[in-house]
């Protein structure tokens, strides 16, 4: 991954903002095939508990804190999803491997099946637009996208796993 910005793009205010309705419209494209399916939930779930459960997928063992900052949502939020993913026994909390005084959740069986019925919807999607944007521009996406998410990228994955 090139940590360094290329001087030579320099991009007009045009090109930006057409960049940001970009991705406000995927962004959209993105909820509307997870609604299609979070409808369908009988338990009331939403794209909260969706985004949790896929994190929680990808990157096990996070905490309230972590979940926060991946998110974007406060603690209070964070907490609120997680305890109703557990309630309805899609998540269960552990104490940390290294610190018992850190909560960490994990999902369950009907957990990671819940995530994987939205997923495969929002997946069809993703795969694609990959394949409108052909092989070879995956590359140059996925470096925009890691440079948009920043800190993120790493956060809650174990050192060897980063991205």
């Amino acid at each position: 991954m090139n940590d360094t910005a290329d001087p030579r793009l320099i991009l007009r205010e045009e090109e930006l903002d057409s960049s940001l309705e970009m991705l406000l419209l995927a962004e959209a494209a993105v909820w509307a095939a997870a609604d299609a399916v979070l409808e369908t939930e009988a338990k009331g779930l939403g794209r909260s508990h969706w985004r949790a459960a896929l994190l929680l997928r990808r990157r096990p063992e996070l905490g309230v804190q972590e979940l926060a900052k991946l998110t974007g949502l406060t603690k209070q939020a964070a907490s609120r999803t997680l305890s109703d993913l557990q309630a309805l026994g899609l998540a269960e909390k552990a104490e940390g491997e290294l610190d018992a005084r850190r909560r960490t959740t994990a999902l369950t069986l009907a957990g990671r099946a819940f995530e994987e019925r939205v997923s495969e919807r929002v997946r069809a999607l993703v795969a694609k637009a990959w394949r409108e944007g052909g092989l070879d521009g995956v590359p140059a996406a996925k470096r925009i996208l890691n440079a948009l998410a920043g800190s993120r990228v790493n956060l809650g994955l174990p050192k060897r796993e980063a991205l």
